[in-house]
């Protein structure tokens, strides 16, 4: 059995800007699967930087209120949506509340460095 807790997971900043706790991956955890799973933080009025990935991505909003980017389509996104992000899609996500956007994040196959684009705002 294999069990993590997400208070044992270090918080990075990751490439889109978000703040990231990598929970499972198969290149740090003795599991024998192909995806990678994240919990994932955007601060009120933050957007995290439009980035691509080569692999598919599915995002679940566990809460907060924003709006969700996919190459030319927008929509908004609250508590409890999935959104399926197609593989080299153009993405990001604005939180548009005044509370964190919280969201998980399922990478399939698992994130690589390799495997993602960030085009970072010009600030």
């Amino acid at each position: 059995m294999f069990i993590k807790k997400l208070s044992d997971c270090p918080t990075i900043t990751a490439g889109d800007n978000t703040a990231l706790k990598v929970i499972i991956h198969p290149d740090h955890d003795p599991l024998d699967i192909s995806y990678s799973f994240a919990h994932a933080i955007v601060k009120p009025g933050e957007t995290s930087y439009e980035h691509l990935l080569t692999t598919s991505e599915t995002y679940y909003i566990l809460q907060g209120s924003g709006v969700m980017h996919i190459n030319d389509e927008h929509s908004d996104v609250n508590a409890e949506d999935c959104i399926f992000i197609p593989s080299m899609s153009r993405q990001s996500i604005s939180n548009t509340g005044n509370h964190d956007l919280i969201f998980l994040c399922i990478v399939e196959p698992a994130w690589k460095v390799e495997n993602e684009k960030v085009f970072y705002n010009k600030s």
